[in-house]
């Protein structure tokens, strides 16, 4: 997703539960993963070119980094942690069709975005499942607004130009990712607190 769009959806998700200075430092650890040098070799940081098992191994490495932090008394490095994590569980929604396959189950009858469960087991393993394919040097083209239009013609339709939904000027579709991303950022808080003692908690939290 666009970089204002994850600082919302982490504020949204997370800002009664976090104070200030952890919530700057969780948000800034997310929009840093969209630095150019992330964005090109780390299929796993943006669940890009189907690299699902990757991404997912993704999430867990920085949860142990976390809990990991929290144990030596580390809490930046902890938040960080967590905002690198954050921004991979949110591209998930925006970058795979996963907001298409969880629509087409519900067919006709036209939920609204909040309603969208983030976490279906029989979605989330499905073999439909898929994510946009980086066709470089013309996929960092699409990125130049004024190239847009003359780049997508030439790209498949299976590439991250075409299949993203990362802000609402890819349609109605990214709402339902706006609100998948937020109640899966707030999942996310839960299993990686899960477990923790008070003291972690209470440190992590700010």
């Amino acid at each position: 997703m666009e970089p204002q769009y994850h600082a919302d959806i982490t504020r949204e998700a997370l800002q009664s539960l976090f104070d200030p200075a952890a919530m700057k430092k969780i948000i800034a650890a997310n929009l840093y993963q969209d630095r150019l040098a992330a964005q090109i070799g780390h299929d796993e940081y943006h669940f890009d070119n189907n690299a699902f098992e990757q991404g997912y191994a993704y999430i867990e490495e920085q949860r142990a980094l976390v809990v990991e932090s929290l144990r030596g008394n580390d809490v930046p490095a902890a938040w960080a942690a967590f905002g690198r994590l954050t921004h991979t569980a949110q591209d998930f929604y925006a970058h795979s069709n996963y907001v298409d396959l969880w629509l087409a189950r519900h067919n006709g009858t036209h939920p609204a975005p909040p309603e969208i469960d983030p976490v279906d087991p029989a979605l989330i393993d499905s073999s439909e499942l898929c994510s946009g394919k980086v066709y470089l040097p013309l996929e960092v083209l699409s990125f130049v607004k004024p190239l847009k239009p003359l780049v997508l013609p030439l790209l498949p339709r299976d590439s991250h130009a075409w299949m993203n939904i990362d802000s609402p000027e890819q349609g109605p579709k990214f709402d339902f990712a706006f609100h998948a991303a937020i109640k899966r950022t707030r999942i996310e808080f839960e299993k990686t607190t899960e477990g923790l003692s008070e003291e972690s908690v209470a440190a992590f939290v700010g």
